[in-house]
């Protein structure tokens, strides 16, 4: 994002396997080597019928501010960014 200090905004889009799945987004704090990692995952209550049809989903995920230096982004364990701030 434009601004001072810099923003960072992470844009996650998939499909859900079902319109009663929940999406959820936990972010990490950077380790001690810069390392932000970000865990998306979903919750569905057992006890519900649904529809077994796939649902789009789109969803910005807002990072903050960091100090500078150099960072790697993680998402549900896989490398997807590198950035500097």
């Amino acid at each position: 994002l434009e601004s001072y200090p810099l923003q960072f905004v992470l844009s996650v889009s998939g499909d859900l396997p079902d319109p009663c799945d929940q999406l959820r987004v936990k972010v990490n704090e950077a380790d001690s080597e810069n390392r932000i990692d970000i865990n998306v995952y979903t919750l569905v209550n057992p006890d519900m019928m649904c529809i077994q049809v796939l649902k789009p989903f789109e969803v910005n995920v807002p990072l903050g501010s960091f100090p500078a230096g150099e960072y790697q982004l993680y998402l549900n364990g896989e490398k997807v960014a590198d950035f500097q701030s």
